[in-house]
């Protein structure tokens, strides 16, 4: 399916947003994530689905100041 992945459109196998996490890598890292502009908690990933042209956000923590 085709959907937008922190702005870039791709094409994944994935039906979940946590096996879309697994399909693009980040298995076991701390990230968050927003589908379609709604925060969802890493908890409820796996019961979350993708659709056709969905839009992702996956943002990963940064150290600095």
């Amino acid at each position: 399916m085709r959907i937008i992945v922190n702005g870039e459109a791709q094409t994944v196998a994935a039906t979940t947003l946590e096996a879309l996490l697994l399909e693009l890598g980040y298995q076991g890292a701390i990230v968050a994530t927003a589908l379609n502009r709604d925060f969802v908690p890493c908890e409820a990933r796996a019961d979350t689905p993708l659709a056709e042209g969905d839009a992702v956000e996956i943002i990963a923590p940064m150290q600095g100041g």
